[in-house]
């Protein structure tokens, strides 16, 4: 089969701003963010380097340089020098802020009714004062006085709040990239909701700001017009003034467009998903093994799957389910596979860092979240040919499974979910189907497609003028 062709970028310069990227937290967002940057960089973005990445965690440099090694040795990350953070360059190398930081400030002093978390240089010379803001999840749009130091110490002045910081080093950075040419067209790619709602007024006229989604910005019960997630409801206030906001399905985009109206700017680009060099067949993957791999939270109802694999059992005696991932229901789990006698069938592996092996000997994938923004798991696993069983829910598994490669159960139905297990694990020649139908459904989401549709969402926003 002939490879599709990457999608040409237009020539600009390109930056993923996320708030961080440490291995092993927030679930599939820093895998799907640092998959993105690859992606890009095979798409020939900077020459084949990717876009810069940039964090606003305030880590040490150690911690920093640590979470870089990590990813760089899991493949997860090109080039550890394109990997950079905020307050690992905040600091002059003669002591306190270094001169991007100190032409930002404007005269005044830290608030003293606040407590104030200080960040040091190396040699543990303060840098930056930084407001506790504690209990708000607002804390991120407050203009508490952000303090900065001089060498001696001493402060030299503030900035209005954490988004003038962000804000500050965002435009360092931007002239950093452009060199002599300033009207050099810029792109970034924002990853982060928080960073999103600080950046919408940045007033760079030859800058794009793209805000990508990850999650689905509805509660219980996750309807169309259900209540809108308490996060989220200031973001829809500012979400026309960006330049582009890639939903990561179609009914995520179109519920939002119905709901909040929507300008053109609004688009569906998904998280790509590579598929493997080659697909287990059917009668290679080991015989009733179910796999999970999802935080071990409540918005899984992993404890659903665990009282449904009880009816597995009694009709698929060698029937397994095995769990990869970590959260804080794993007790109450490990618990509930223990009063139902399931330790034989059921087992909690914590997390893996080769989920490629896990959908490759897997029989069956099995999804029971009650919401999802794409469902990047159950896209890894029909890649990998591996038949899914899944909820039917907002949003991911119904257009991930429209071109077959798995089941879909009303959500929440145990009975079915049990049944459609059953049916899968027991009937050779449907679960033959189901592989088989399962990397061809998983095509539509692989980098050659999902770049194009970035490329295309690119090439548009950088032909209008600038929304913010």
């Amino acid at each position: 089969m002939t490879a599709t062709p990457m999608a040409a970028f237009p020539d600009a310069e390109y930056l993923i701003l996320s708030s961080r990227l440490i291995p092993d937290m927030d679930g599939g967002y820093t895998f799907a963010t640092l998959a993105r940057a690859r992606q890009m960089a095979a798409a020939g973005v900077d020459g084949g380097r990717g876009p810069l990445l940039l964090t606003v965690d305030p880590g040490s440099i150690t911690d920093h340089a640590r979470h870089r090694a990590v990813l760089a040795g899991r493949d997860l990350l090109l080039d550890i020098d394109r990997m950079r953070n905020l307050f690992d360059e905040s600091a002059d190398p003669r002591g306190g802020a270094a001169e991007w930081l100190r032409a930002a400030v404007h005269a005044g002093d830290p608030d003293p009714a606040l407590e104030y978390r200080r960040v040091a240089d190396a040699e543990g010379r303060p840098v930056i004062s930084l407001p506790v803001i504690a209990n708000d999840p607002d804390w991120h749009i407050s203009t508490a006085p952000v303090a900065v130091h001089a060498a001696d110490g001493g402060v030299i002045g503030v900035l209005d709040g954490f988004g003038a910081l962000y804000r500050a080093w965002l435009d360092h950075v931007v002239a950093e990239v452009r060199g002599s040419d300033s009207s050099r067209p810029v792109v970034v790619l924002c990853e982060s909701r928080q960073l999103g709602e600080l950046l919408v007024g940045w007033d760079d006229a030859h800058a794009r700001l793209l805000h990508t989604i990850h999650t689905s910005h509805l509660e219980a019960p996750y309807t169309p017009d259900a209540p809108v997630n308490a996060l989220w409801q200031r973001w829809f206030t500012v979400a026309d003034r960006f330049d582009a906001v890639l939903w990561p399905t179609t009914a995520q985009r179109d519920d939002v467009r119905a709901r909040f109206g929507g300008a053109d700017a609004h688009v569906v680009v998904p998280q790509a998903v590579a598929a493997p060099h080659g697909v287990t067949p059917a009668h290679e993957r080991v015989r009733g093994r179910v796999a999970m791999l999802n935080r071990l939270a409540p918005g899984k109802r992993i404890d659903q799957a665990i009282r449904a694999f009880a009816g597995v059992v009694a009709a698929v005696p060698e029937a397994t389910l095995d769990i990869f991932g970590e959260g804080a229901l794993r007790g109450r789990l490990q618990q509930l596979i223990d009063d139902l006698g399931l330790g034989a069938h059921v087992m909690l592996h914590g997390n893996t860092t080769d989920p490629g092996s896990v959908l490759d000997e897997a029989s069956v994938f099995l999804s029971t979240s009650a919401y999802e923004g794409q469902g990047l798991s159950l896209a890894e696993a029909l890649a990998h040919g591996c038949p899914v069983v899944a909820y039917d829910v907002r949003y991911g598994p119904r257009e991930a499974l429209a071109g077959g490669g798995g089941v879909l159960v009303p959500d929440g139905d145990e009975e079915a979910l049990v049944a459609a297990l059953v049916r899968v694990l027991s009937d050779p020649g449907e679960h033959a189907r189901l592989v088989a139908e399962a990397s061809d459904s998983a095509r539509r989401l692989d980098p050659p497609h999902v770049m194009d549709a970035l490329a295309t969402a690119v090439r548009d926003a950088l032909a209008r003028p600038i929304r913010r």
